[in-house]
């Protein structure tokens, strides 16, 4: 027997779950009944998932192992079109149903659902671009990739409404949809513990935070640190592939490296960035996004970022004076020093901009141009 679900989030990746379980929790708030159809892979370790929270309800994938994999892609398609069927025969009385995107393959597979269901709205969440964020700069416009890109493009016109991780996404998306995108951020919980910044006088106390893929800028990390004119701590928090990579390199410039791994406890991460002047938000340059999470966890913290990041990232530095942009040119110990005045400044941005209430009330601004 089908299920009545008013509302049903599509979510291929544990990568995006916290959005989707904020997006469900405003849902919920207004009476609607909501179920996460997810995958049971786990995309950062490559592993089957088999935790899955209340009223999430997984769908098996293909495994891979390499994020840039014809088996990779395989495992998106087989996911999006089990999801649509999935959510053809399990669920009834839908109004809703809000998919992230990616895989692209999920939009050409929602546009054929919404051919067939056309009393139900369809909402399609960009938080990245594939393939335009990947760090493959001299291969995006040639086939098979931009194929990729069309699975995305050339059915978004079909949703009742598009709405973007980031403002910078926009000048992609305006092309293929001629309706209002809405800018929809990420979240976190409000953190209360209280920021008592405590950086060192006499050296440059730096951090970097997330996962250490092949999309973090390394040697501008590395170029950074060479050039100035103060010793360097350099706090890494987080793990990936190209860990090693990283305290290698760093250590080669005679930064001191102290590496924490995965750090969780929001109390004793609170201490590391209290420790450090700034937070490097640097991808390579091929990489297209306009915000980061790693940033929105310094801005959480109170602490000033050192940003490559273009679009939104780089406006809000540029206009709010919450960190320095570098570009061609590198930073100096003063500038980072003198970082330090704003960082009230900066977790004040974080509370107008990146808060669970803020989300909340976006969200409910969309939904109530649906006509639910």
């Amino acid at each position: 027997m089908k299920q009545n679900v008013d509302v049903v989030i599509v979510n291929c990746f544990d990568t995006y779950e916290h959005r989707a379980i904020l997006l469900k929790e405003v849902f919920e708030s207004i009476g609607k009944k909501v179920c996460i159809i997810t995958s049971d892979y786990k995309h950062i370790f490559k592993m089957k998932r088999d935790d899955f929270p209340v009223d999430f309800d997984p769908i098996h994938v293909y495994p891979y192992k390499k994020n840039l994999s014809a088996q990779r892609l395989f495992s998106h398609y087989r996911f999006a079109r089990e999801a649509i069927n999935h959510l053809t025969q399990e669920y009834d009385n839908v109004s809703l149903v809000w998919f992230f995107v990616p895989p692209n393959s999920l939009v050409k597979e929602a546009a054929k659902y919404k051919k067939g269901n056309s009393q139900v709205k369809v909402v399609f969440d960009v938080i990245d671009m594939w393939p335009e964020s990947m760090p493959i700069s001299k291969y995006k416009n040639l086939p098979p990739f931009t194929e990729w890109g069309r699975l995305r493009n050339l059915k978004l016109k079909v949703a009742d409404a598009v709405v973007s991780e980031c403002d910078l996404y926009k000048s992609v998306l305006n092309r293929f949809y001629d309706k209002e995108i809405y800018t929809l951020y990420l979240a976190h919980d409000n953190n209360s513990l209280e920021s008592k910044p405590n950086p060192p006088q006499d050296r440059i106390s730096l951090c970097y935070l997330g996962s250490i893929n092949n999309i973090v800028d390394i040697s501008r990390i590395c170029r950074v640190i060479a050039n100035l004119d103060k010793p360097v701590d350099f706090h890494i928090i987080g793990d990936g592939e190209k860990r090693q990579e990283l305290i290698d390199a760093a250590s080669s410039v005679e930064a001191n490296v102290v590496y924490h791994g995965k750090v969780y406890d929001r109390v004793e991460k609170q201490k590391i960035f209290d420790s450090c002047h700034a937070g490097f938000n640097f991808m390579k340059d091929s990489v297209f996004v306009g915000l980061t999470m790693k940033s929105i966890d310094y801005f959480e913290a109170g602490l000033p970022i050192l940003n490559t990041i273009k679009g939104d990232t780089w406006k809000f530095v540029d206009e709010l004076g919450i960190g320095v942009n570098v570009g061609d040119n590198s930073v100096t110990a003063d500038q980072i020093m003198a970082l330090q005045k704003s960082r009230k400044e900066v977790r004040s941005f974080f509370d107008k901009n990146f808060t669970k209430g803020v989300f909340r009330e976006k969200v409910l601004r969309i939904i109530s141009t649906l006509n639910l």
